[in-house]
């Protein structure tokens, strides 16, 4: 035997064994959400290029959407180095310091259309109620992780969290922004869902919104909004006012048929009969394009998403992380329904964007966020 097989092999470079443990480190990386939120966004930008190709030559609203994107993007890179129990701990110091926020904007916010929703910080401008959504839901999960009502929740036990999604929905609705604040109530109803409540509490809870809806419709909503209401049971009682919006958006989704125009053939965006059809009804825009197969690839997309959400919160083992998951993903899932709905026919228009498909800044960087920290949860979940 040579003394060159005698020697013991040589150690390992340290660098060398440390770059190999990063290597296995991001090969276990749970990059599902992620790349699906940027195949849908793929679809939204080509859509949002079609839908704005007559009415934005100049502005290049793509562009923002692009910029808004990989910033949120960037954003998402510093979530994922913390541990998503750091959420737990800034909780209420997140939710207060969006409530002012939302205070703030009545007061120095910026008007457009009637309304007053975004705070200008410099060239760019934030609408506080998309950040709302994020802070109620992580305040949310912080609050029933560390309740520890027995027996279920009573009438009185639920007084204050209800009180945390009621504060937000009024100072939202004094915007006026009735699509958000929608948003904003049916997250706080799904978590309160999540958690055990008492079957007469529920029963209770069901009479007072009952005894509450009619008194809302007269005076919460604004005229206008309760038009919207009527025109949504009957859109050709008023074809050419409050049924407009509606009318020409079935018309879009209709027409796509099977396989759809083809891409800047469709007529109602391209001739602007579809209105704000780069917000709210960018899905008529891809309805009329693409056709029923391009909607049922898109949908699949989402189905995928939202499943994906599912696994995340069922593999999540300490309670915070689940309700966070959860919270989170019926943010997705009420903006998906409620703009279908609305843009089929289906449901009222309340004006609430389609998640990575409709134009606008806040909203966008919102989903990204949100996807971010469910990544975080999905990668993070069994680390101390």
């Amino acid at each position: 035997m040579t003394h060159s097989s005698m020697e013991s092999p040589a150690p390992l470079d340290e660098n060398t064994s440390r770059t190999g443990m990063y290597e296995e480190e991001l090969k276990k990386f749970n990059w599902n959400l992620i790349l699906l939120e940027i195949a849908i966004f793929g679809i939204g930008m080509w859509n949002l290029i079609s839908a704005t190709a007559v009415q934005d030559k100049s502005l290049g609203l793509y562009k923002h959407q692009l910029v808004w994107f990989v910033t949120a993007l960037a954003a998402t890179g510093l979530v994922l180095l913390v541990h998503y129990s750091l959420f737990s701990r800034l909780a209420y110091l997140i939710y207060f310091a969006n409530l002012l926020l939302l205070v703030a904007v009545l007061f120095v916010g910026k008007s457009s259309l009637g309304a007053k929703r975004w705070i200008g910080f410099g060239f760019f401008h934030i609408q506080p109620s998309e950040f709302m959504k994020l802070s109620l839901i992580i305040c949310m999960a912080k609050y029933f992780e560390t309740d520890r009502t027995i027996g279920g929740y009573g009438l009185r036990d639920l007084l204050l969290p209800t009180v945390l999604v009621a504060v937000p929905v009024g100072l939202t609705m004094m915007q006026p922004d009735l699509g958000t604040a929608l948003i904003m109530m049916l997250i706080g109803v799904s978590m309160f869902l999540f958690i055990k409540i008492q079957g007469r509490t529920l029963m209770m809870i069901a009479v007072c919104v009952a005894v509450a809806m009619p008194v809302a419709y007269k005076f919460a909503l604004r005229p206008y909004q309760r038009q919207r209401l009527i025109s949504f049971i009957d859109p050709q009682a008023d074809p050419r006012g409050s049924g407009y919006n509606s009318i020409q958006s079935m018309v879009a989704v209709g027409s796509g048929k099977l396989f759809g125009k083809g891409y800047r053939k469709g007529t109602q965006s391209q001739l602007n009969f579809l209105p704000e059809h780069h917000t709210d009804f960018i899905f008529s825009v891809f309805s009329e394009e693409r056709g029923f197969v391009g909607c049922v690839i898109l949908l699949a997309l989402y189905l995928a998403f939202m499943m994906g959400g599912l696994s995340v919160a069922h593999q999540s083992h300490d309670k915070f992380g689940i309700l966070l998951s959860l919270g989170l993903l019926m943010m997705f899932f009420w903006h998906i329904v409620i703009n279908l709905g609305m843009v089929m026919g289906m449901l009222p228009i309340v004006g609430v964007p389609l998640p990575f498909m409709s134009y606008g800044g806040s909203a966008l960087v919102t989903a990204v966020l949100a996807v971010a920290v469910l990544t975080n949860i999905a990668n993070k979940k069994f680390m101390f």
